[in-house]
């Protein structure tokens, strides 16, 4: 693919997640995505080649993206406990914007978008968890007798809920309020007395309209 071509379509990709993330996938066209975009939908496929191709190129961007940012979160950490600190903040950021049916209309109508999600999730995110907690373990901060293994999967497996709109409807809840008490829920399961006496000293000086510990 010529380089102005490649561009080009990242111009598209990075516009259009913007548009997803405001309006949710299902409800956006291909129509709407030019539209928006100020271009011709003939434009649109030239580099697309339908919905669902966009869906599935913005979801493998954005698990790009999310991969350098926890590598990053991570070089920038004092610790364990730090490092859950600084995620938090990344993550509740990306929920203020996100549109509480994504998930959903990926899992139903773009399978291999949601396929994608599903193995960062199992991939990348699981073995994030398991070296902080091995880290925090060694640093004193963390519980020295936590299973591993099955405390990133509880983790993990509660990250569809914070959109689930049985549970918790966007008419009463946000997903970023629901994410801060299952981190707070996580840190205060998982951490140490040293981990706990650390968490109050650290939080103490933090001027935040969320204090989640």
């Amino acid at each position: 693919m010529p380089p102005e071509v490649e561009e080009k379509a990242q111009n598209i990709l990075n516009q259009t997640r913007v548009l997803f993330m405001q309006y949710g996938i299902k409800s956006l066209t291909m129509d709407d995505i030019a539209r928006h975009l100020g271009m011709s939908k003939k434009t649109l496929y030239q580099s697309f080649s339908d919905k669902s191709d966009l869906v599935l190129q913005g979801i493998k961007a954005h698990m790009t993206e999310e991969r350098e940012a926890l590598e990053n979160i991570h070089t920038a950490s004092e610790n364990a406990i730090d490092e859950m600190f600084l995620m938090s903040k990344h993550v509740s950021g990306h929920l203020q914007q996100m549109h509480p049916s994504i998930l959903f209309d990926m899992e139903k109508y773009y399978p291999k978008a949601f396929a994608q999600f599903e193995e960062y999730k199992l991939k990348i995110v699981m073995s994030c968890l398991a070296r902080n907690m091995e880290e925090g373990i060694e640093q004193g901060l963390y519980r020295d007798n936590l299973n591993i293994p099955i405390v990133a999967g509880l983790y993990v497996g509660r990250m569809d809920l914070f959109f689930d709109q049985k549970l918790f409807p966007s008419s009463k809840y946000s997903p970023k309020d629901v994410y801060f008490e299952a981190i707070r829920y996580h840190i205060r399961g998982i951490a140490s007395e040293k981990g706990m006496e650390y968490l109050r000293d650290k939080f103490k000086s933090l001027d935040t309209q969320h204090p989640i510990f």
